[in-house]
C-alpha cells in the first residue's frame, strides 16, 4: 500500500479523477481512472464488481449518479490514504481504448462564432449569416457511432464525390479540403425511455461525463452532398476522442452562465442551472499550437442539446454521445476549424516552414482541453491525437 505521487500542478489530481479504459500486454481492457502519471486499476480496487472488469465504462454509467456519487467520493478517500502497489500502473506502460461503447452520436452547432463564420463563407450574399432558426434552437445532426475513433488511431483520408465552382460535372477521389472541427462530447449515462422528455435542469442526473472530440470533415464532399439533408459521407468517415471521460462532478468549478440568448428560447429549453463551461481547449498542426478555441463562448449549453434531443419523445441510451459541434471564439486564433483560421483557403496558415490551409496526408491534429478546479487549480481532459494516412485506392 502507498500513495501516489500527483505532481505539483498536475491536471489529474483529486479533483479531476477521469475513468478511461486501459488494458496492459498481458492483460484485458477494464476501467481505470487518472490519478497523476498514474493509471489506478478500478478492478483491483472494487474486486467482485463487475462494472469495472468490462471493456468499456458503460455498464458503470449505466448504473446511475448516486452510484456515481458514491465511486468518486470512495475514489478520493482511497487516493488520499493509498492504494495497494499492484492496483496502480504508469500511463506509459498501458494501451487506452475508446472507454464507451457509443450507443448513438449527434452533433451540434452550438457556437455562434463558428455558425457566423460559415455563414458569411457559403452565404456571402446573405446580410444575415446565421439561418432563421439558428437562435432559437439548437441545430444538429446525426453522426455514425460506427467510426468514433479514440485517440491515436490513425484515419484515412476519405473519398467521395465533390464538385467544385468550375466543375461542370461531380468527379470522384480524395477529399482535398480535410479539415478538423475542435468540440466537446457529452456522454449519456442514464437514458431516457422513448416518448419522455429530459429537461435542462435533469442534465446531471442524465449525463456523465465530458470529452475532447475530433468532428473530421470533408469541407468539398460536404459542401456538394449537405443541401437538402444536411451533412452524410462529409463527416461519417471518422470522429475522433479523447481516451479519459471527466466526471461531470469535476466540473462543478467551470460552471457558468452562457452568452446572452436572445431572443429567449422556448420554455423546453430554460433552467435554472447554469451549464455553461469555462473550458479552454488548444489545437496543435504538426506540433505548433494555432489555436486556443474557448468554450465559454457556446451559446447553447449542453443541456439545452440533450433537452432539445429528447423534447420529440427521442430515446437516449447509455453511450450516447453528443458532439458540441465546433468551438471558435471572436479571435482568429480562437477558431476551432481550419476552414475559419484560413478562411476558406483564401488566408493560408505558417506551419514550420510551409503555409497550409487544409489537414495534408502525414499531418498530426492534437486538441486538448482544461478548466478550472477548486482553489485556483486546473484539470485537465487529455489530448485527442490523429495522424491522416492517404486515401485507398479507388472503388
Amino acid at each position: 500500500m502507498s500513495s501516489i505521487p500527483i505532481p505539483a500542478g498536475s491536471l489529474f489530481g483529486v479533483d479531476n479523477l477521469p475513468y478511461g479504459v486501459f488494458s496492459t500486454p498481458d492483460s484485458a481492457p477494464r476501467v481505470g481512472v487518472r490519478v497523476g502519471d498514474s493509471v489506478v486499476d478500478l478492478s483491483r480496487i472494487f474486486p467482485g464488481d463487475d462494472v469495472f472488469a468490462a471493456p468499456s465504462l458503460n455498464a458503470f454509467m449505466a448504473q446511475g449518479r448516486p452510484r456515481w456519487d458514491e465511486t468518486r467520493s470512495a475514489l478520493v478517500e482511497l487516493v488520499r490514504r493509498g492504494v495497494a502497489d499492484d492496483a496502480v500502473f504508469p500511463v506509459p506502460e498501458v494501451r487506452l481504448h475508446l472507454p464507451i461503447e457509443v450507443a448513438d452520436y449527434v452533433d451540434f452547432y452550438a457556437s455562434e462564432h463558428h455558425a457566423a463564420n460559415l455563414g458569411r463563407l457559403f452565404r456571402p450574399q446573405n446580410p444575415e449569416p446565421l439561418l432563421p432558426n439558428w437562435k432559437h434552437l439548437p441545430v444538429g445532426y446525426h453522426g455514425r457511432s460506427g467510426t468514433v475513433v479514440v485517440s491515436g488511431v490513425d484515419v484515412v483520408r476519405p473519398c467521395g464525390q465533390r464538385k467544385g465552382p468550375n466543375d461542370a460535372a461531380p468527379v470522384f477521389g480524395p477529399t482535398v479540403r480535410l479539415d478538423i472541427e475542435a468540440e466537446l462530447g457529452f456522454v449519456v449515462g442514464v437514458g431516457s425511455a422513448m416518448g419522455a422528455r429530459i429537461g435542462p435542469d435533469e442534465f446531471a442526473d442524465h449525463c456523465f461525463g465530458a470529452v475532447v472530440l475530433n468532428d473530421w470533415s470533408a469541407r468539398d464532399i460536404q459542401a456538394w452532398e449537405y443541401v437538402p439533408l444536411g451533412p452524410n459521407l462529409g463527416k461519417s468517415f471518422a470522429t475522433s476522442v479523447s481516451p479519459w471521460v471527466v466526471p461531470l462532478a469535476a466540473l462543478d468549478a467551470a460552471r457558468i452562465a452562457t452568452p446572452l440568448q436572445c431572443p429567449e428560447p422556448l420554455p423546453y429549453l430554460r433552467g435554472e442551472q447554469q451549464w455553461g463551461l469555462d473550458i479552454e481547449l488548444e489545437v496543435e498542426w504538426n506540433g505548433q499550437l494555432v489555436s486556443r478555441p474557448p468554450y465559454a463562448q457556446m451559446y447553447w449549453s449542453p443541456a439545452q442539446m440533450l433537452a432539445h434531443l429528447t423534447v420529440n419523445g427521442a430515446a437516449t441510451r447509455t453511450g450516447d454521445l453528443l458532439g458540441s459541434g465546433t468551438v471558435s471564439g471572436p479571435g482568429v486564433r480562437q477558431r476551432g476549424a481550419f476552414i475559419e483560421m484560413t478562411w476558406g483557403g483564401a488566408k493560408p496558415v505558417r506551419i514550420g516552414d510551409a503555409h497550409r490551409t487544409f489537414v495534408e496526408d502525414g499531418d498530426e491534429i492534437a486538441i486538448s482541453a482544461t478548466a478550472p478546479g477548486p482553489h485556483g487549480t486546473r484539470i485537465g481532459f487529455g489530448e485527442v491525437r490523429t495522424r491522416i494516412l492517404p486515401a485507398t485506392g479507388e472503388p
